[in-house]
Parts: C-alpha cells; structure tokens; sequence
C-alpha cells in the first residue's frame, strides 16, 4: 500500500469513525454552528481583502506585507478552529505500517484543511482588484504565495501547539517569531519610518522570484520537524511514561472552613495546578487574558468606545468561556463517585462558581491602572466584572444539566475534542450575544453610565442569589443523570 491510498483509506476510517461515535448527533449541531461560523468569517475576509486590494495602489506585494499581521491573527485563530493531527494518529500507532507514515498522511492532510482555503476569501477580491493595475501574472503569483504562507502558518502552528501543550512558556517563543520582522524597529527612529520602510521591504519580496521556493522550502523543512516531534509525543503519551513525583503536596487549609465545598474548591485548584488539559488551558487562558487587557489599557489601537467595550467583556469573559464551557467534563471521570451522596453535585457547583468568580480579580487588578490614567472608569470594571460572574455564569452553568462528555485530564496530544449538540449551541450563543444586546439596547435608550449601573445590578442580582439557581441546576441534572451517566462513561478514553 503506498501513500496515496494509505491517505484514502485513513481519511474513510475518519468519517466511519465520526458516523459510528455515540456523539455523532452532536457532530451535526458542531457542523451547523461551524458552517455559519464560516460563513461569517469569509464575509468578513471579503471586506478586509476588498480594502486592502484598494489600499494597494497597483502593487501586488501589498498582500505579503500585510501578511506580517494576518499570519499572527491566523495563528490566535487555529487555537479555536484547529486541533494537532496526531490526536486522530492514536489508534494506528501499534498498527503493522511504518511508524512515521500514520503522522505524515495527517500532516499532508492539515495542508488541505477547509480552514486553509477560507482565506482565498480574502486573497481573491484583492487579486481581482489588482488584476489590471498590478498586472495579471504578477497577481497570480502574490495569490499562490499568500496561500502558501497560509499553509506554512498552519505548519507553524502544529508546531508550537505541539510544544504549548507541554509547557505554556513556548507561547512566548511564537509571540517572539512573529515579532521577530519587527525587530529592526529597535534602530530606526521614528517608529512611523521604520514601518514604512518594513512594509516597503515585504512588498518587494513578494514579488520577487525567490520568494515562491523560499516558502516552499519553509514548509518542507517545518513538515519534517512537525513529523519528528508529533510522533515522539504521541507515542511519550501512550506509553503512559510515569509522571515526576509531587515533591510538595499543598493542603490548602484555608478552604477548610467553607465544609464540603471547600473540599471541592481544594479539588478544583489542584486541578488546574496539576492536570495537564486543565493546567495549560488554564495558564494560556490567563496569558490571552493579561495580553488583551493590556493591549487595551495600554494602547491606543481600541480607543473607538463600541471596541473599548467589546474588549473589556471579553477580557473579563474569556477564562470563564474556555474553562466552563465543558464544564462537568473532567468529572465524568470520576462521575459515579460524585453520586454516591446526596447533593455532591450541588456542592460541586458552588465550589465551581465561586473559583471563577475570584478569577475575575486577575483582569480587574490588570486594568486597574488604566483607571488612574482616565481610559477607564471604575464603575465600568465593576459593571463588567458583575456581568460576567453573575449573569454570563448563569447562562454558562445550565450547560453542567446537557454535558455528558468526559474530559481528559492528562491527554493532550491524543485526546479528543467534545462536540456539543443543540441546546448547548443555543446556550452558548446566549453567552456571546446577551452582553452584547443589554449594553447595545441600553446605550441607545439610557447612556452608557446608566447601563453599567444596570449591569451592576444584574450581575449582584444573580451571584446573590446563586444558591437559587444553582439548586435548579443541580435538580435538573439529577433528572437527567443516568442519561448523563451513560453519556460520560461512553466518552472516556
């Protein structure tokens, strides 16, 4: 069997994979929510590629240079929309065919990913804008390698993600090569001149004869080193190679006084200190966390009020909408334990929207010196602040009745993604769009201040009267729990 038809055969074991899971209805409603997802998104990249193609001025090589912004947003993106392909190499690896051959028709096959071919949204307009002032052949070749570089990015990507799994501190070496073209900016005063001339410089390569085989070269030599590293990690995780031991074992004696669900808030912090999928989740949801509050406490770049807002929630929102959106999901490791007593699931939720609502402190103490230089109120970080931990965690929590995936605690190059099925998309829209219309609707009808008091009380409102809603949840889940129950142990890996 060659290469071609091992690609054939695995890409069929992929889709009979997905039609014979137990979560196969859920794929469905996945499928839904990343169509329209898509389609908004190549909106989007028809508008921007549309502005820059009339920003060009004739020069095809606009593109690459833009390119030095559009490759570190594709990379943020890929951490939503794309997962490492060796996770899908599992099954195969004790399979009589070559060891590397699995890895490599799944890395061929994250070259051709839908997601790749998303951005000609945006390099088709621009090309048809400058078809006849930049010239025919000249645009064609801007467009091949602005699709290469795409493809390259997503090569990047595996790395690094790889990498991130294994320690967060690698973000920092993926925020320093995408930096790494700016770095002659350190020299060249003013700052203004210094991109110009970066800009000037990227245009020029792009259409110069090299730069087609340069890239082409990139992306064999990221391929290989993408083979080697997905390979050795697949099969580190496998072969279940014993874990250091714990030198320290903290006690966290102070949640003692706070009963059980002390208890339970010991077992969430020691969760997302010591578990592997929870623990670098959360370290890179507090890194996006600290760099987006910064970037708008400290720059100018979001100084339009409507961007302003829509940052701010976003960092006070994010840990909660990353963490919490599969909540119930490392429990179902251990679900059948958490039965054996009357309400240990309603003490478990306590536990778990007190944790996250003391997160919110980290982004609130991040802007507080923005407050002092005048870009923010305080009324504002506390109306967003409330928000978040009573209102958008009262939507957030009814996921806990409908979630019946199990979430791994230890695999993160092999595990597999949760789907969710109807009534979490429904949910999950409410948590992206309800701030969004209650600031919106009261901006036009009573002004912002008005509308953070209003927040204000919604979200006091709700984190008060929290042992209310969270007892509705739990006895909803009780209701359903030995349909949960079933779900969870059909998931474990």
């Amino acid at each position: 069997m060659n290469k071609i038809q091992l690609f054939k055969l695995l890409r069929k074991n992929i889709k009979l994979s997905e039609k014979r899971s137990p979560v196969f209805e859920q794929n469905k409603w996945a499928k839904v929510l990343i169509y329209f997802l898509s389609a908004m998104f190549i909106i989007y990249l028809i508008m921007y590629g549309a502005i820059i193609g009339a920003a060009a001025d004739g020069e095809p090589g606009t593109m690459i240079a833009a390119m030095l912004i559009i490759l570190p947003i594709d990379f943020l993106l890929r951490f939503i929309f794309q997962s490492t392909p060796a996770m899908m190499a599992k099954p195969y690896i004790l399979m009589p065919i070559s060891r590397y051959s699995v890895i490599e028709c799944f890395l061929v096959s994250s070259h051709f990913s839908g997601y790749n071919f998303l951005w000609l949204g945006m390099f088709i307009p621009y090309s048809i804008i400058l078809f006849f002032s930049g010239g025919f052949w000249a645009t064609i070749y801007v467009l091949i390698i602005s699709l290469l570089l795409i493809i390259l990015n997503s090569q990047i990507y595996l790395f690094f993600r790889t990498l991130i799994n294994r320690s967060p501190l690698w973000f920092i070496a993926a925020v320093a090569l995408y930096a790494l073209p700016f770095a002659p900016l350190l020299f060249i005063r003013p700052v203004n001149k210094g991109i110009e001339k970066i800009s000037d410089a990227f245009q020029t390569a792009g259409t110069a004869w090299w730069m087609l085989p340069l890239v082409l070269l990139l992306i064999a030599g990221v391929f290989f080193v993408n083979r080697h590293f997905q390979f050795k990690y697949v099969y580190e995780e496998i072969s279940k190679k014993t874990e250091k031991a714990l030198k320290k074992v903290s006690q966290f004696k102070f949640f003692n006084r706070f009963g059980l669900v002390g208890e339970y808030l010991k077992i969430e912090l020691k969760s997302n200190i010591r578990n592997r999928t929870m623990k670098s989740r959360c370290i890179l949801s507090l890194v996006m966390v600290a760099f987006f509050s910064a970037l708008i406490a400290y720059t100018s770049i979001y100084d339009n009020p409507i961007m302003k807002n829509f940052w701010l929630l976003y960092c006070f929102a994010l840990y909660s909408m990353t963490s919490l959106i599969k909540i119930m999901g490392q429990e179902g490791n251990y679900i059948d334990l958490l039965m054996t007593q009357r309400e240990n699931i309603l003490a478990l939720l306590k536990a778990k929207f007190w944790f996250y609502c003391c997160i919110l402190v980290v982004p609130f103490v991040i802007l507080l010196p923005a407050v002092f230089t005048g870009k923010f109120t305080l009324l504002m970080l506390f109306a967003y602040m409330f928000l978040v931990g009573g209102c958008m965690h009262f939507i957030i929590f009814q996921l806990a009745v409908y979630n019946k995936q199990t979430l791994p605690l230890q695999l993160k190059v092999t595990g597999k993604g949760n789907y969710e099925n109807g009534v979490q998309i429904g949910i999950e829209f409410a948590i992206m769009f309800a701030p969004a219309i209650i600031l919106g609707l009261g901006y036009l009808t009573v002004g912002l201040t008005a509308t953070y008091i209003f927040m204000c009380v919604l979200g006091l409102g709700f984190i008060l009267t929290s042992n209310i809603w969270l007892r509705n949840i739990y006895n909803r889940m009780m209701k359903r729990r030995y349909e949960n129950i079933e779900g969870f142990h059909a998931t474990r890996v």
